[in-house]
Order: C-alpha cells, then structure tokens, then sequence
C-alpha cells in the first residue's frame, strides 16, 4: 500500500523513469487516474450511504431497494458501445468522457438538492450510471492511446490503483461524517457532489485531449463509420477476445455475492459487512501496478488466467465448513488480486489488438460483453444458491470456471497474436 509519500510521488510522474522498477507512466495516465479517484470517492460515498438513507429515511422496502440496486450496476451497460463509438468517430474521447463525468456529477447535485423520494432517488442513480457508462470507454480509450503498446497493462494497473484508492476512501469518508452528524445524509451527498466536481475540473483543465496515439483529426468521410465499429465483432480475431471474457466473467462469481456467502460462513456482526469491501480496495490498491507490470513483462495472457485462477481460492474457502478471520482476509487479498489480473489487463490486452481508430469502440463493446456476462452469472448463482444451497452453487461455478479456463486461454493466445487492421 502506498504511504504519503508514495502518494505525493504520483502526483510527480517524471520522477518514476529514474526509479530502480523502471516504472514509466504518462502524465496523462496518472492524471486520469486523479480524475477516476476523485470520482470513486464520490461514488463510494453515495453507494455505500444509499442503501441506509433508502430504508432508514425513505422506508423504503427490499422489493425498492434491489430494483435500484439493479439499476446502479446495469444502467451503464446501455450506453457504452455508443459512446466508445462517438469519441472515435469525433476523435474527442476527452470531450466524451468529459461529458460521462459532468453527468454523474449533476447526480450528485440533484440527490444533495432533492433525493427525497424513492422514485427520484430511482431515476437520479440511472442518470449517474449512465454517465459512468458513457465516460469509460473514451477514458480507457485515453488511457491506451497515451501509452506505448508494451507498457499497456502498466498504465492500466496504475490507473486501477488510483482508482481503488477513490473505492477505499469513499466509504471510510461517509462513514466518517456520519459519525460526526449521525442521519446526515444529506451532508454526505453534499461532500460527494464536491468531489465529483473537483473531478470534472481536473480532467478538462490538466488531462490532454489528443495523446501520443491518437489518429489525427480528418476529413468526415475518413472518420470511422458504424459499420467499421460493428465490424469489430464479426473479426475473428477480437471474437476469440469476446467470446473468452464473456466465458470468464459468466463463470466468475459477483463480489457482492462472495460477501454475502462469506458473512453466512462466518457470522460476525453486520456493522463488519462494509469493511470487507475496504479491505478488498486496499489489496486492489497494494497489487494494482505490480500485476500491470508483471502483466506487460511476462505476457498479459498468462497473467489475466492466473488471476482468474485466484477465484479459487475464494470458492474454496466458501466451501470450509469452519471458516477464520485469517481465511477470510486471505481470502478477501485473493479476490482484490483477482480484480488487479483481470480488469486492467483485459482491456490492455483489447487495446493492443484493436485499430487505434477504433480503440473506444472496441473497448465499449468489451466492458458490455464483460457486463452482461456478469449480469448472467449473478443471476445464475443467486438461482442456484436459493435451489441447492451456497456450497453447491459455488462448487458449480468452481467446475464452470476450471472449463472456461481450459478453453478461454488458446482463445486469448490466438486473439493477441495477430493484431486488428482497420
């Protein structure tokens, strides 16, 4: 985990070329990753505060609550493959995501100046998910386009870290204030909406719209049209890509999911329940560069397979009949380094394949490839878990997940080896 100095140390990315680990990151990568933190701590902050204010202040029932809840996560998976085209086909993947970040912003306004009913509360999330849906491929999109193709998972796995850091800082903010004025919801909100803002500032006032990679700007008819986008999905070669992630991320169980069946395994209290998710932002944080880095040196292939390997160690340990606080932190570390082999370096692996063109394109369509996979697998989990109980159900998916390893990985290895033209 970084200490305050490692953190000052980001802000200054020249000095890392000189470091002994050679780690060489744009300044562009880390200021995105300042914007992503800035935004997570807002987010985290109302995501983990918004469950307690719907039903302790609105009363809202569990039918409301799991109906928004679903709303938050899939909301964004609309918009993602249209806004990965509009910035490649305007070639302004900063004004985009600009535009994704400016949104959730005004969420966040509109919740701080009138969240008082369960049906705004309903419709301000879906406006905030839908503009985290339209900002990441564009951002990612930047990111790629800011580093060299071999330093790829590097940028990445930096931009993650900062990203996770936002994901810890967020919930232990809100909780913070809420301890100073218990019930103030309000008040979080209003501290939330200051940080999206700042966030929205530091990307168009310091993050550079046209990065080292970037196509230059042409004529309307050179610019990528629909059907060059759409005709991503029909090359084999980025198939392979998408037909393995959606594998993988179907056979990969939620983490809301994992928490919830490691609560079951071991009863403790649920006032604990929100620090599993701090502890799994802190390993993300720890872990983040270093797999990027073990990711661009020994292959990103092997690396995003072992990560995915990681989820092993989770299942097994929601299969022990007596689980113990140290299984539970071991296993928490395994899931935040599951996070770090897979997120990141599945979209460096995309983003080494795709046309620069079409870079936003191609990622839009893999993070929504990736999302309905996701989508299906925890409705299949919470399906079997009610039908045959959590051992059986995770055993199921640890079967799943062995036969999508066997076959996702000649899928990637095929998938990298020969690049997109386009």
């Amino acid at each position: 985990m970084y200490q305050v100095e490692a953190s000052k140390a980001l802000l200054k990315p020249r000095l890392w070329a000189r470091r002994p680990l050679g780690l060489r990151v744009p300044r562009n990568v880390v200021l995105l990753g300042i914007v992503s933190m800035l935004t997570d701590i807002s987010a985290e902050m109302v995501a983990t505060v918004l469950p307690m204010y719907l039903v302790f202040s609105l009363g809202a029932s569990p039918l409301a609550l799991g109906a928004i809840d679903g709303t938050y996560r899939g909301a964004a998976a609309l918009v993602q493959v249209a806004s990965g085209f509009a910035s490649d086909r305007w070639r302004r993947p900063k004004e985009v995501a600009g535009t994704g970040y400016a949104m959730s912003a005004l969420g966040k306004v509109a919740l701080a100046g009138a969240g008082n009913t369960i049906a705004g509360i309903g419709a301000i999330v879906a406006f905030d998910r839908i503009g985290k849906g339209i900002r990441t491929a564009p951002r990612d999109a930047l990111i790629s386009l800011s580093s060299t193709k071999e330093g790829l998972a590097t940028s990445f796995g930096v931009h993650r870290a900062l990203d996770s850091a936002g994901a810890m800082l967020g919930p232990l903010v809100a909780f913070g204030i809420l301890l100073v004025a218990p019930a103030r919801f309000d008040a979080v909100f209003v501290v939330s909406t200051m940080f999206a803002v700042l966030g929205v500032a530091v990307l168009f006032l310091t993050v550079q719209g046209r990065p080292r990679r970037a196509p230059a700007p042409t004529e309307a008819d050179d610019a990528p049209s629909f059907r060059a986008a759409a005709g991503l999905v029909r090359d084999p070669r980025f198939g392979l890509l998408l037909l393995a992630a959606a594998g993988l991320s179907v056979a990969s169980i939620s983490d809301a999911l994992i928490y919830v069946g490691l609560q079951r395994k071991i009863d403790f209290e649920p006032a604990v329940f929100p620090l599993l998710f701090v502890v799994t932002a802190i390993a993300f944080m720890a872990l983040a560069i270093p797999f990027g880095q073990l990711a661009d040196r020994v292959g990103r292939v092997p690396v995003l397979l072992a990560g995915h390997a990681m989820l092993f160690l989770v299942y097994g340990a929601l299969l022990l009949n007596g689980l113990d606080y140290a299984v539970l932190i071991l296993s928490l570390v395994a899931l935040g380094a599951y996070f770090d082999a897979t997120e990141g370096v599945m979209t460096a692996l995309a983003a080494a394949v795709l046309p620069e063109r079409l870079q936003a394109s191609g990622i839009g369509i893999l993070i929504t490839v990736v999302s309905i996979g996701k989508l299906v697998s925890s409705l299949a989990f919470g399906a079997l878990w009610f039908a045959i109980g959590l051992e059986a159900a995770v055993l199921a998916f640890g079967v799943a997940l062995a036969l999508m390893l066997a076959i996702a990985a000649p899928l990637l290895l095929r998938a990298q080896r020969h690049p997109l033209h386009g």
